[in-house]
């Protein structure tokens, strides 16, 4: 199901430009696990769309995922980081697509981000997050995720795979 690729160029906070290559996938199995780097949920509760705080950032919202460890599958990544953050259990989930990072200066490989959609109940209500990054958890309406971040055409075509892989679910 691959798609011509979205691409935009970001300048990183090290100064480095960065080119991402966003593609629409139905299953991550031809990417290089090892080069598999993040693991992002576009994650559901009912209709609304979850989004967290990062302490990092003061008021920097961005979906719920982070980072593969070394030797973990990105899948159990994604749960992981679902369940740290925001204290959700992952019922279900399905790749959206990936963004291939460039780094233009050379000094690192490309490497993957993956984005999954996802269908999530709380276990109970955040209290923390154990890397105590996460300060809030927010529950919004996916028409107004651009109050809390924007990631541009890419971001916007994500969501919007999201959101056509939840209507075929009902």
């Amino acid at each position: 199901m691959e798609t011509k690729p979205i691409t935009s160029k970001y300048k990183g906070k090290d100064g480095i430009d960065y080119i991402f290559e966003y593609h629409d996938v139905d299953s991550f199995e031809d990417l290089p696990k090892e080069k598999c780097k993040q693991a992002y949920g576009i994650a559901f509760h009912d209709d609304k769309f979850i989004i967290v705080n990062n302490i990092k950032k003061p008021w920097s919202y961005t979906p719920v995922g982070g980072s593969v460890e070394k030797g973990e599958h990105p899948d159990d990544a994604l749960v992981r980081e679902i369940q740290e953050e925001s204290n959700m259990k992952v019922l279900e989930f399905k790749p959206i697509g990936y963004q291939k990072v460039i780094d233009t200066s050379g000094s690192e490989e490309p490497y993957y981000q993956l984005r999954y959609f996802c269908i999530v109940e709380p276990y109970g209500p955040f209290e923390s997050d154990p890397a105590g990054k996460v300060t809030e958890v927010i529950e919004c309406d996916p028409k107004n995720y651009k109050k809390y971040f924007d990631w541009g055409k890419i971001g916007d075509k994500i969501i919007e795979r999201a959101l056509e892989i939840k209507q075929s679910l009902k």
